[in-house]
């Protein structure tokens, strides 16, 4: 059997995690799927998949030859395509991974249209927010918002756009408690702190006077951007959220923003970030510019 043609079934069977499925894909039989799998097991002495009846996954060694293939694969493609004289058109799987608050409407409005413009490029996303190890987890790009000090040294980081945090809640906890009208009004006022920046109860707010430490009470605390966005919705505090991920809420009156016209909050950088390679992927390449041409100023 010949190598490539096995390496292609094998990637296509774990991309979609059915022998039956990536046959019909690439017009074989099951049975034949399965022989060129067995050769890609046999050549290297150990298990690639886990079969059974209704379910195929990866074994550990599988997840890294499938890493690595699938990477090997799609450059090939490219490289034929170049040579002869084509238009490089991305293709394959690109796997990203995003912070939680990036599943917004005006987000996924983006995937749809990199879709349209690119179909050949399937988009398997990780929201979990969880830091990715990009290389042994074989992610091909992250989206991190944080500052350029904090990024990793041996990654690639390309500035996207500005995002901003402003605190906000929701009219029923400010009728509640009685809206702010100055920063020292803050001092006491429940907080939804978000564990994934270094913030405390006590924190030093710049006001039209000069600086103030307010000590807010906190009521919940997580590292998880969704349930702090709903917690707000739902009247439980203040929360230091994203604008992009509010966007819809404040406009339909669901969260106000506390002391506007003090702009209280901070600012973080949306990076993509990739893996230090000389020679990156259409489908990266690709995505990266879309996002950058796409972004704009969330706030």
């Amino acid at each position: 059997m010949d190598t490539m043609t096995s390496l292609r079934v094998f990637c296509t069977i774990a991309e979609l995690k059915s022998f039956t499925a990536a046959a019909d894909r690439l017009g074989v039989s099951p049975a034949m799927a399965s022989k060129h799998v067995m050769q890609l097991e046999n050549r290297l002495g150990t298990r690639l998949l886990n079969r059974t009846s209704r379910h195929v996954s990866l074994t550990e060694s599988g997840r890294l030859y499938f890493n690595q293939t699938r990477e090997m694969l799609e450059r090939l493609d490219e490289v034929e395509d170049a040579i002869g004289n084509v238009t490089v058109a991305p293709r394959g799987t690109l796997k990203l991974s995003a912070p939680v608050w990036a599943a917004t409407g005006y987000f996924t409005d983006m995937l749809a249209a990199y879709n349209r413009r690119y179909p050949d490029v399937c988009l398997d996303l990780d929201l979990s927010g969880r830091l990715v190890n990009l290389v042994d987890e074989g992610f091909d790009l992250a989206l991190r918002a944080t500052s350029q000090d904090r990024l990793d040294p041996g990654l690639v980081a390309r500035p996207l756009t500005n995002v901003q945090f402003r605190l906000m809640a929701s009219p029923d906890y400010l009728a509640r408690t009685g809206r702010p009208q100055n920063v020292a009004d803050l001092n006491g006022h429940a907080l939804l702190r978000y564990s994934g920046v270094n913030l405390g109860e006590s924190m030093s707010l710049e006001g039209p006077d000069g600086p103030h430490k307010i000590t807010f009470r906190t009521v919940m605390l997580s590292d998880n951007e969704t349930i702090m966005h709903l917690a707000a919705l739902r009247g439980m505090g203040l929360a230091f959220l994203p604008a992009w991920l509010a966007e819809q809420d404040i406009e339909a009156g669901r969260l106000e923003i506390v002391l506007p016209a003090i702009m209280l909050g901070f600012n973080s950088t949306l990076y993509a970030v990739y893996p230090s390679r000389k020679y990156l992927s259409a489908k990266v390449r690709t995505f990266i510019d879309f996002l950058t041409a796409s972004t704009r100023e969330m706030g």
